[in-house]
């Protein structure tokens, strides 16, 4: 009896694990051609593509159209739904953008179980309309018969199925676009249903469509002889079989039988001689048959909180704005960055190291791979992932996708030329790039980032990390923030957050976050009030406690000196808006966090047509050390203007701008 139950279980659980592959099955493939990046394809294939899926179902589920030597086409299955159609159709476009780039043609057929739909989306640099298409091939096989069944009896069963398919499949419907099309559903002797789908490409004739499906179906009885389930596709054709509803194609479809199994002897009949019937046969009987349906229950309900799980990841890879984020393959990473070459690296980061890449459209492309052993590596990289996508500002770096295979872990960023700001503001040379106006446009530029990180945002977000080395500009000098491993959510009632881990960068660092953990979003107005204070000075905050800039540059402040701190390449330049500049980066590193002001009246200030009177600022954090000290010799090598008029007492600064 032990043996019995134990046979049943095991073949039941095998049918309910082939039962359940469910989920997507895309068949993408690229052609083996490039085209010359010197040539105007990528440029028409980036323009044709997207346009596809807002055409598809105007034209009746069927679109087919040209751009100066791009050809593509998109297709539905029958009976589609509009939006499932349009988003299966874009979807597969932006596929084949990603992971086809620079190839003359690919085709891509998408299936999804949910949101039940199927589409096909193609490209070629020649015409391919009305034309059959039987190369390249993609075939996808499924898990292997349970142990025991007849094989044979079940290829014969799915022969039969496929042939009254592609009867229905390739008999044209006139009366309507999608005319090559079928569907059926048959009870097997091992299975209770079994479903299939064919479907050919409209612009085909009768013959050829019924030519392509034979391939499909003689491909699969070759190669995937024993198997459960199946999908052969190619760029005219598609066919697929399981033994479960896939892409929607089965509802209120009526089932039909497969050659009629061997009628049951009359209930009458005698019974075989010595064969005697005993109670223990019902034990034997109902036994195995109630333990297999607690089994299966309790399988299915494993098997919703499974698919649960699985769209809840699938729907991390949206933002707010339902814009998906790519997903690059690491073959295409390596191919980019030539295998991260150190002719490539930008840079080196506390959790990895950044790279230069090119896409094979063109494209170049930032890649952030995380350090293997980092500690903090695989939570950094999904914090920055899940707030990335949700983030969209011109002064933020832009997100373009991710990569996690295996051990990899790899952000994907817009490529800003002129590297991080650090880069100029601490270097001799290259500080003479940085004009007054090019500073004060880096300047409001991170502090709008700011605010729509801490205000304008759907989540409230905190940095903890802004430096000078995390502001990127772009070719034109305008800044975008950088680097949200460190970042931390609040909601939005919430206004400050603790934390027995500190993390950041010394010298930008709180002195509340430093001491005891709390950070807000007055830490982060601490953070940009030192990258100010270095913009002006063009010197580095080198000590975080004493002799830090913030207290340099409040002892000079409070000494009526703050010109000295003051970079000689600014000399020229208007004292009252830079000294204004100052006031303003000493209210942001006050050492009372309540004093500090918020973004949105930072950005006030900031405004050259500002008549508001600015708070005067009270003591700088880290200032632990008698103010009565003499001005160090840096103070001494900054160039003065005599002819200032500008003197610190107890008022507070007022700068007049005409409105």
């Amino acid at each position: 009896m032990e043996i019995t139950i134990l046979l049943h279980l095991s073949c039941f659980l095998l049918f309910f694990r082939l039962l359940t592959i469910n989920g997507v099955h895309a068949t993408l493939l690229c052609g083996d051609e490039n085209f010359p990046r010197n040539t105007a394809y990528g440029e028409n294939l980036k323009s044709l593509l997207p346009s596809l899926a807002s055409n598809v179902t105007i034209e009746g589920g069927f679109y087919n159209a040209s751009l100066d030597g791009v050809y593509a086409l998109a297709l539905c299955r029958k009976n589609y739904e509009v939006q499932a159609c349009r988003r299966c159709v874009d979807r597969a476009s932006t596929n084949l953008l990603t992971q086809c780039q620079g190839k003359t043609e690919a085709f891509h057929w998408d299936s999804e179980d949910n949101p039940n739909v199927s589409c096909l989306v193609r490209y070629s640099n020649v015409s391919t309309f009305g034309k059959m298409r039987l190369e390249p091939l993609n075939d996808v096989p499924h898990s292997d018969l349970p142990s025991g069944s007849n094989v044979t009896r079940f290829t014969q069963e799915l022969s039969s199925m496929a042939n009254r398919t592609i009867e229905v499949a390739s008999k044209a419907d006139e009366s309507s676009v999608l005319k090559y099309y079928g569907v059926s559903r048959a009870e097997f002797t091992d299975f209770s249903q079994v479903y299939m789908m064919m479907q050919c490409t409209p612009d085909l004739s009768f013959t050829d469509c019924n030519t392509c499906l034979r391939g499909n179906v003689r491909y699969n009885q070759e190669n995937n002889r024993g198997r459960v389930g199946g999908t052969v596709a190619r760029p005219s054709c598609y066919f697929r079989w399981d033994l479960y509803h896939f892409a929607g194609a089965f509802d209120n479809l009526a089932s039909f039988s497969a050659p009629p199994r061997p009628p049951r002897p009359p209930e009458d009949s005698p019974v075989k001689k010595g064969r005697i019937f005993q109670s223990w046969n019902v034990v034997v009987i109902v036994v195995p048959t109630f333990i297999n349906l607690a089994v299966f229950f309790a399988f299915v309900l494993a098997y919703r909180r499974m698919r649960r799980r699985i769209y809840a990841e699938i729907n991390k890879n949206y933002d707010s704005d339902g814009q998906s984020t790519l997903r690059f393959d690491f073959g295409m990473i390596l191919i980019a960055t030539d295998e991260f070459s150190p002719e490539n690296k930008l840079g080196q980061g506390g959790f990895g190291s950044v790279y230069k890449g090119i896409l094979q459209n063109g494209q170049e492309i930032a890649v952030k791979r995380l350090a293997g052993g980092s500690g903090q590596g695989d939570l950094e990289f999904k914090n920055e992932v899940l707030l990335l996508t949700r983030l969209q500002h011109r002064n933020l770096v832009k997100l373009l996708g991710f990569c996690n295979e295996g051990n990899e872990e790899i952000l994907v960023y817009e490529h800003v030329p002129n590297l991080s700001l650090d880069h100029f503001i601490f270097d001799e040379d290259k500080r003479l790039l940085l004009t007054w106006d090019v500073r004060c446009r880096i300047i409001e530029g991170v502090a709008r980032g700011l605010l729509y990180l801490h205000e304008d945002s759907q989540l409230r977000i905190i940095h903890r990390d802004l430096k000078a080395s995390n502001i990127l500009l772009d070719a034109e000098m305008n800044p975008k923030v950088a680097d949200f491993g460190m970042a931390r959510l609040f909601n939005m009632d919430e206004t400050r957050g603790e934390t027995s881990r500190v993390v950041g960068t010394y010298g930008y660092m709180a002195p509340e976050y430093v001491r005891h953990g709390h950070f807000s979003a007055k830490s982060d107005v601490y953070s940009f009030g030192v990258m100010l204070l270095e913009i002006i000075s063009g010197d580095r905050n080198m000590n975080f406690e004493s002799e830090g800039l913030p207290a340099f540059a409040w002892k000079r402040w409070i000494e009526g000196d703050p010109e000295s701190i003051i970079d000689p390449y600014l000399k020229e330049n208007p004292i009252n808006e830079i000294i204004k500049l100052i006031q303003i980066g000493l209210l942001c590193v006050q050492e009372n966090a309540a004093k500090r002001p918020t973004m949105s009246a930072v950005i006030t200030w900031l405004a050259r047509d500002n008549t508001l009177t600015i708070p005067k600022p009270t003591e700088a954090a880290f200032v632990t050390f008698p103010l009565s000290v003499k001005p160090t010799s840096r103070s001494m090598n900054k160039v003065k203007d005599k002819n200032s008029a500008f003197s610190v007492d107890d008022a507070s600064i007022t700068v007049l701008y005409p409105r």
